[in-house]
């Protein structure tokens, strides 16, 4: 008896090793894949800042409406593959690409996500591109606007966001549209900043309008030399392309130093419509002239309308436009699984390249084009302007729109 128990407990403990030596499939691989990562649910990660020196704010509005979006899918879609619910699986980027990049790595590795959305600061996009092309997940820029984002081609990347080189035309358009010569620009030594100085010095060789280019170091919080040469300089417009707490500094030191409003000031996205901006510029943002890709004037698909109401109702206050990038890039993630019919990440990205989705705005599609325009979906491109001290952003003076 104590032989045959031995021999028995021996067999089981072999099974037992066996079986944990077995490689379990990650969510996106094979027949897992096909059945959503073999659980009751499908993970689709964000990726964003939440903490500094990233965009904090920017980072809270993409976590606000992730969440939300997997509330659509799973009730008003009523989940993907058969029922399986859509879990958001948040990680903090910071603002800094090797967090960015440890992050994607933890979503893919240890999550099993099948995509990932959230990018807002165009160096942790790129850095994240440059793993994610050898891994295979697909990453959506949500609000980063890099041009070699999209024009390295790569298969993982996509945008729901204006690219630079189209940022720049709209500008450049705006600026012989208003008789605009001496353009100063003032922006951080980042990936956004530089790449839209080169952008705009690229575009207006050999033209009637003169630059002056101007790059601070991230994280300056005393931007005052540098606008003093912006007013020596003596410009008729003055481009604000600083992001986060330097974009809000570039505004209160240039009242400091009499140069805006005296000069006017285009801020190179859309930061003033959020609703702290009067909270930090009640004396000081009214007469700013700012990009934005939303106004209330425009026309919303079925689901950026649900969007519009839930949101409203859960935060007290109407979505902005990074809300609406963010819940439509989960929402176009949640479509393109079920044209695949899988959560395998080849199959995925095939289903993107080819499919038409339902984005916040309207039909949306991601082909193979040329450049920058590869796996791009861009989103109305506006010029508003402050009227008045304390004015919302929906009544701001609409003054330009663009179209290529």
């Amino acid at each position: 008896m104590q032989r045959k128990s031995f021999v028995l407990v021996l067999l089981l403990s072999l099974a037992l090793i066996a079986t944990a030596c077995v490689p379990v499939a990650p969510a996106g691989d094979g027949d897992s894949a096909a059945e959503g990562g073999g659980g009751d649910t499908v993970k689709i990660g964000v990726i964003t800042p939440l903490t500094e020196p990233g965009d904090t704010s920017a980072g809270q509005l993409v976590q606000r409406a992730a969440e939300l979006a997997a509330e659509y899918v799973n009730t008003e879609m009523g989940g993907v593959l058969g029922g399986k619910m859509v879990e958001i699986v948040i990680e903090d980027d910071a603002g800094t690409p090797e967090v960015g990049v440890a992050a994607y790595r933890r979503l893919t590795g240890e999550e099993g996500v099948v995509g990932i959305i959230g990018q807002y600061h165009s160096s942790v996009n790129l850095a994240i591109n440059e793993v994610a092309k050898e891994i295979g997940v697909p990453v959506f820029s949500t609000q980063a606007s890099n041009k070699d984002i999209t024009a390295l081609q790569y298969p993982i990347a996509f945008r729901t966001h204006a690219v630079d080189p189209i940022r720049a035309e709209s500008w450049i358009s705006f600026i012989n549209d208003r008789g605009f010569t001496k353009v100063a620009m003032v922006a951080e030594d980042t990936d956004y900043g530089t790449g839209l100085i080169q952008e705009m010095e690229n575009r207006t060789e050999g033209t009637d309008i003169e630059l002056l280019s101007i790059v601070f170091s991230r994280g300056t919080v005393d931007i005052t030399p540098q606008l003093l040469q912006v007013k020596d300089w003596g410009p008729d417009l003055f481009i604000n392309i600083g992001t986060g707490q330097a974009a809000h500094l570039i505004i209160d030191q240039a009242n400091t130093i009499d140069l805006f409003p005296e000069v006017p000031m285009l801020a190179s996205y859309d930061f003033p419509i959020r609703p702290e901006f009067w909270e930090l510029h009640p004396e000081n943002g009214n007469d700013l002239y700012y990009i934005s890709y939303f106004h209330p004037e425009q026309k919303l698909s079925e689901l950026g309308k649900w969007f519009t109401e839930a949101y409203t109702e859960k935060y007290g206050e109407p979505p902005v436009y990074t809300a609406y990038s963010a819940f439509g890039g989960i929402a176009i993630i949640a479509q393109a699984i079920e044209q695949a019919g899988t959560t395998d990440p080849a199959a995925l990205i095939e289903a993107l390249e080819n499919g038409e989705f339902t984005n916040w705005a309207g039909p949306a599609t991601f082909p193979k084009g040329e450049g920058v325009l590869w796996h791009q979906w861009t989103p109305p491109l506006l010029i508003l302007h402050y009227t008045e001290a304390g004015q919302s952003f929906r009544d701001a003076e609409l003054i330009y729109e663009y179209s290529r």
